[in-house]
């Protein structure tokens, strides 16, 4: 089927058109590729609305049923209510075609017909990678994407996932803590942040970039709207990088929609019986997705530069930690041997191994392996 695409505005969407869209989009099997169609054949979604039942059933893809649903729609007062808790949310609407709609999702296949926007959405925004994974994600992939997304975040990149425990959340994260953008891509509405314990992150991310959503105002957090806002995730980005994933799981239903929306795809090997790793080994096994062991590799597949890595700022570095950075190099180093070079019990420096993980100092391998980052 081939898609039709959205006519572009030279400027915002008209307060009448939107209320429109939203009239179309709260009408029962009506969703964004029927609403494409809509504007494409009569112009504009007030057109849409004022249009017949004759006329709309004439539409490719509408039919008498639909036809009659959109003809027959009056719930003026549900229109209004999506507008008033928008408002009281702080969210703004973008429409296909404005010029705050994310050029990248143009080239999608059924690209979202509006965004409910908490935050901005900016150019820069399309210098994106996602990062997505599993949400019951393990020290070690946590730990990892949160250091991916701090890293392409200080180099420039906006940060693209989807706010859910794990991978998401860890992501978000570094990239908040590089001073970097990120954005988060809800399958809620926007005014009801899933899971709730991310509602201060949510804040934290629409302070400095962007949480938006398809879904209407209000809507509940249902498992049919996660693997369809994947679409949005990949299709933000120029690529994705599946940190860990389960062999069944919402991540490789991202990877495999990149992959049909010619974004790149990336993934990191995990240790061979690491359950929460079995979807990334299996990408990268089929050839889905190419390894990456460092942001360099991401970096070089999207044709960018490879720049030279900073010196590492020791001087916040406690005692404790200066001395487990001094015993690592470039070369993984197994924890039962770091504990004999520096002499402390393994609870102990595992603890603040983390933390040197979180700060960007070390690395941590699949075997409680080590290496300076």
């Amino acid at each position: 089927m081939t898609e039709l695409p959205f006519p572009h505005a030279a400027a915002s969407s008209s307060e009448e058109e939107q209320h429109a869209l939203v009239a179309l989009s709260l009408t029962p099997g009506v969703g964004p590729g029927r609403i494409r169609a809509l504007v494409q054949a009569l112009g504009s979604a007030r057109a849409a609305r004022r249009a017949g039942t004759r006329q709309l059933a004439a539409v490719p893809g509408i039919g008498p049923t639909t036809a009659r649903a959109l003809a027959q729609f009056s719930d003026e007062r549900a229109v209004a209510a999506q507008f008033a808790a928008a408002r009281r949310a702080g969210a703004l609407f973008v429409a296909a075609g404005d010029p705050e709609y994310p050029a990248a999702l143009n080239e999608i296949y059924d690209p979202p017909a509006f965004l409910w926007l908490r935050g901005t959405l900016e150019n820069a925004d399309q210098r994106a990678v996602a990062i997505v994974g599993t949400r019951r994600a393990s020290a070690y992939g946590k730990s990892a994407a949160y250091r991916f997304a701090r890293e392409l975040a200080e180099r420039g990149f906006t940060i693209v996932s989807g706010l859910a425990y794990g991978i998401d959340a860890a992501a978000h994260q570094g990239a908040l803590d590089a001073g970097g953008r990120t954005i988060a891509v809800l399958g809620s509405g926007v005014d009801r942040v899933y899971p709730a314990r991310h509602a201060r992150l949510a804040e934290s991310i629409a302070a400095s970039g962007a949480v938006l959503s398809e879904y209407p105002m209000g809507a509940a957090p249902d498992a049919p709207n996660f693997p369809r806002r994947n679409r949005i995730v990949s299709g933000l980005a120029r690529g994705v990088l599946v940190v860990e994933a389960f062999e069944q799981g919402g991540a490789l239903i991202t990877a495999r929609v990149a992959l049909e929306q010619n974004r790149e795809v990336f993934a990191l090997p995990a240790a061979y019986d690491l359950p929460s790793g079995a979807g990334t080994n299996r990408l990268i096994q089929r050839g889905e997705a190419k390894l990456v062991l460092g942001v360099d590799d991401v970096l070089e597949e999207l044709g960018e530069a490879r720049q030279p890595a900073a010196a590492p700022d020791l001087t916040a570095l406690n005692d404790v930690e200066r001395r487990l950075y001094d015993a690592l190099g470039a070369e993984p180093l197994h924890i039962d041997a770091l504990c004999a070079s520096t002499g402390l019990d393994a609870s102990t420096a595992l603890v603040y191994l983390l933390s040197l993980e979180f700060s960007g100092h070390v690395r941590q391998l699949a075997g409680k392996q080590f290496l300076r980052a």
